[in-house]
């Protein structure tokens, strides 16, 4: 699931909450991953990762991976006009995902069953070498009464 590196990239507009620690511009301390989608519908997104995630010296902590994979695809999930939660997740840790070096993330939908979703992503530096990938099952949510929830929550 290598992007192709030529392909055209459009900018996905996915109507994420502004203060997601993913992709939300307003939260000062989150990663602020922008995603595009390529010419065969999956998700992408380059970045790099500063040193306050760090785990291991030099490299991304475990839990900053796991949210880089499962942001991705929820992306993949959005791509698609899908609203969904993880239920469940499994990552491989292939290898060390080093910091401040250009990466990119990749996500895409493998299929649904009602409102069972399956995505896929994976992490991989700047030669293609594949660093982390995940699979995942998503819920799908009625996201208006979702959003009316919160709002009787406050």
């Amino acid at each position: 699931m290598k992007a192709a590196e030529n392909g055209k990239l459009t900018p996905l507009s996915h109507g994420a909450q502004n203060h997601c620690f993913g992709c939300g511009a307003a939260n000062r301390t989150g990663l602020r991953l922008n995603f595009f989608v390529d010419e065969d519908q999956r998700v992408i997104c380059h970045f790099k990762i500063s040193r306050r995630f760090e785990g291991p010296p030099g490299h991304v902590h475990g839990g900053v991976i796991a949210t880089l994979l499962d942001e991705a695809m929820s992306k993949a999930n959005r791509q698609k006009g899908v609203v969904a939660m993880t239920r469940q997740m499994e990552v491989e840790y292939l290898r060390p995902v080093p910091l401040n070096t250009l990466l990119t993330l990749e996500g895409r939908s493998t299929g649904a069953d009602g409102k069972k979703h399956r995505c896929e992503a994976e992490v991989r530096n700047a030669s293609g070498t594949m660093l982390a990938s995940s699979r995942g099952l998503f819920i799908q949510i009625d996201a208006e009464k979702f959003r009316k929830e919160l709002a009787q929550n406050k």
